[in-house]
């Protein structure tokens, strides 16, 4: 009897650290290079080790020269389709002392025009100048233009065409604060008189 309480005794506790052993899970590790594809993996395995931690200091200079680059391209091409610069444009080429001193088929310098200064619509400020080109010669235009009052109208200060060679065209009239050429049609003026 007594043989037979320990031999119970005994296969309790075997039986216990089975129990024990079954309910610990092992963890595996990570699988090595060349070792194959893992088909299952048990959510309490190891985890890989972390070798370099400092990789990203490596990249993140070229991500945030990256994203300047962007920047400043983004609001260049805002600048550039901006109807500011569309209608000084248009008013140059038909401006006869600048398609004088240009020539024909007066556009931007470069394939991809570079606008400096501020175009600023919303709070009254204009200021900005970029190269043009034509078949005769090459020059920088500037355009300055404010607003003084909140729901007033755009006052041209300054539109002017300094050329490669040193000489600047004052393009803007004395009489007219607008580049844009004023046409008007004599019926018109006719029907506003009636």
């Amino acid at each position: 009897m007594l043989s037979q309480s320990l031999r119970f005794r005994t296969g309790s506790r075997l039986l216990s650290k089975r129990n024990a052993v079954s309910q610990l899970r092992t963890l595996i590790a990570a699988p090595k290079p060349g070792s194959g594809p893992l088909m299952s993996r048990r959510s309490d395995r190891a985890l890989p080790s972390i070798r370099g931690t400092n990789r990203w200091l490596r990249t993140l200079p070229a991500f945030l020269l990256i994203v300047t680059a962007s920047t400043f391209a983004i609001f260049n091409y805002q600048k550039s389709s901006s109807s500011v610069v569309s209608s000084t444009l248009y008013a140059l080429r038909t401006n006869a002392d600048a398609r004088e001193a240009l020539g024909d088929e007066v556009y931007f310098a470069s394939k991809v025009p570079w606008i400096r200064g501020e175009l600023n619509q919303l709070h009254g400020r204009i200021n900005i100048s970029f190269w043009v080109k034509g078949t005769k010669a090459k020059g920088l235009m500037r355009f300055r233009s404010e607003r003084k009052t909140r729901m007033g109208y755009f006052e041209t200060l300054e539109w002017s065409l300094t050329m490669e060679d040193g000489r600047t065209l004052q393009l803007l009239r004395p009489q007219s604060s607008s580049p844009l050429p004023q046409v008007i049609d004599d019926n018109i003026m006719r029907e506003a008189t009636v």
